[in-house]
């Protein structure tokens, strides 16, 4: 029996899974395998240079989305956008992309960042479903008084460098495991889990704990649909769970990061209290873009959550999705079980 909850029903997914949005990696083919493939693919809003190229790559993605599955989801579309906002010298022109987006007829946006009201505004104005990733619950609970119909619950960092996710996991200290279950007691909506998912065991694990999915990134990055080089998915595949670590703390905008060179040069001039225009050539966008289109793992900056420990191989996202989810029902048909007994260990 397919795994049924309400992220599944509203947005009419196979699996309750969710590929979220991911800078210079959420392209027109990997947004729409994931959502070919019965979960729910996110298309990167900032990877595109401007709002009218973003329409564009929306166009893109709708051509990719299979019949049948733009045919059972109609009530909100087959694919979502992530706009995610975050500090910057010249911010992007958020509001813009987001009234491209609904303008291309895109009806599923997942948000993140700071101070999401006039973007969500916009949004659910257009009468889009809204799925806000925080890091804390009280921001959780100021996005749903904006309007969000769901949270994704982002497990945040901690000194001893702890927080599974990739990206921007918060400053609060609070692991996802605490996090989630604080969300299933003090949250009034829905949520999805996420950061430091990559199998079934640990959707199952996410479910348990009172999400109704998962959101991954680093898992999809490893695909064969990903348009990212294959010495980058090779690289992944070849890591342990030691192999990422946490940059920008010291400027309160920590980001989990692959381990390399140019993060521990990061380090070195945090740990002298460098000013943050020292720091900037290292940690730029485009930098960090050339590991992906270069297969450099050296060529800059790029994310990375802990589940590459996690990832031992690169399937279609289809016999990914497909896979998670026969594990996911396995461990929950386990849970049934007399746990003392060795037939009970899947």
């Amino acid at each position: 029996m397919p795994i049924q909850t309400y992220l599944t029903e509203q947005l009419g997914l196979r699996a309750p899974l969710v590929m979220g949005g991911m800078q210079w990696v959420g392209t027109p083919a990997l947004a729409a395998a994931a959502s070919n493939a019965g979960a729910l693919g996110f298309l990167t809003a900032l990877t595109q240079p401007s709002p009218e190229e973003l329409k564009r790559a929306i166009e893109k993605t709708r051509s990719l989305i299979d019949p049948a599955i733009a045919k059972e989801r109609t009530k909100y579309g087959a694919f979502g956008v992530n706009i995610t906002l975050l500090p910057a010298v010249v911010p992007p022109d958020y509001e813009g992309y987001a009234r491209a987006a609904v303008e291309a007829g895109v009806r599923i946006f997942e948000t993140a960042g700071n101070n999401p009201g006039p973007v969500i505004k916009i949004l659910k104005d257009a009468g889009a479903f809204v799925i806000h990733k925080c890091t804390a619950i009280r921001h959780g609970k100021t996005a749903l008084s904006l309007g969000a119909d769901m949270l994704s619950i982002d497990g945040c960092t901690c000194e001893t460098d702890a927080g599974e996710c990739a990206g921007h996991p918060g400053e609060d200290d609070v692991g996802g495991l605490v996090l989630l279950a604080l969300a299933a007691e003090q949250l009034d909506a829905p949520f999805i889990a996420s950061g430091g998912i990559a199998n079934g065991r640990g959707l199952a694990a996410a479910l348990a704990l009172g999400a109704v999915g998962a959101n991954m990134g680093t898992r999809f990055m490893a695909t064969q649909e990903s348009e990212i080089d294959d010495k980058i998915k090779q690289t992944i595949v070849g890591a342990n769970e030691r192999d990422t670590q946490h940059i920008l703390r010291s400027l309160r905008n920590t980001t989990r990061v692959f381990r390399n060179s140019i993060t521990k040069e990061v380090l070195r001039l945090e740990g002298r209290r460098a000013e943050f225009k020292e720091i900037l050539p290292l940690v730029s966008g485009q930098r960090g873009r050339k590991v992906y289109t270069e297969g450099d793992p050296e060529a800059g900056v790029w994310t990375a959550g802990q589940t590459v420990g996690l990832i031992h191989d690169i399937p279609t996202c289809k016999e990914l999705v497909a896979r998670i989810e026969a594990e996911a029902e396995a461990r929950i048909r386990a849970s049934h079980a007399d746990l003392r007994g060795p037939s009970a260990r899947l």
